[in-house]
């Protein structure tokens, strides 16, 4: 019988890692999209979560896709209800196809902006293709690649 690894995505940015169910979008909220976990209060450097490669960026650079190194795709949604903002707001630090490890800086989000906006701030990981995993580290502050979730 084939055991399958478990899988550790780590934080992608300083701050306070939350549950899914604590983010103020109910379609992230009610894991619609899939399991993972969201970190708020940060200082807007967003890094990649796990090694492997970017597979898309989305055309408002508000989330990109990593497919890690086992096939797993993840998605990073930076913000809430900032797609309408078309980008503005994020400077992308990788491009499609791009390597990345966990300790990747993927995009800087201008924070000032986001609060001019009057958008919510916090960064979501989700696994749209369904593993469930569970988070180590819940309502704390962590700083980058410490480990958050396992799946």
């Amino acid at each position: 019988m084939l055991w399958k690894r478990k899988q550790t995505l780590r934080a992608i940015a300083s701050g306070k890692v939350i549950p899914l169910e604590a983010v103020g979008d109910g379609v992230f909220s009610m894991k619609m999209m899939g399991d993972g976990f969201a970190v708020s209060q940060h200082n807007g450097q967003i890094y990649s979560p796990i090694a492997g490669i970017v597979k898309m960026i989305f055309p408002t650079k508000h989330a990109i896709t990593i497919e890690s190194n086992d096939g797993t795709v993840l998605l990073i949604h930076m913000g809430i209800d900032t797609v309408e903002l078309k980008g503005i707001p994020f400077s992308l630090k990788v491009r499609e196809g791009q390597s990345v490890s966990s300790k990747t800086l993927l995009a800087e989000i201008d924070m000032e902006k986001l609060d001019q906006e009057n958008k919510d701030t916090t960064v979501l990981v989700v696994l749209p293709d369904g593993p469930k995993g569970k988070l180590v580290k819940v309502n704390k502050q962590v700083s980058v690649n410490e480990k958050v979730f396992v799946f």
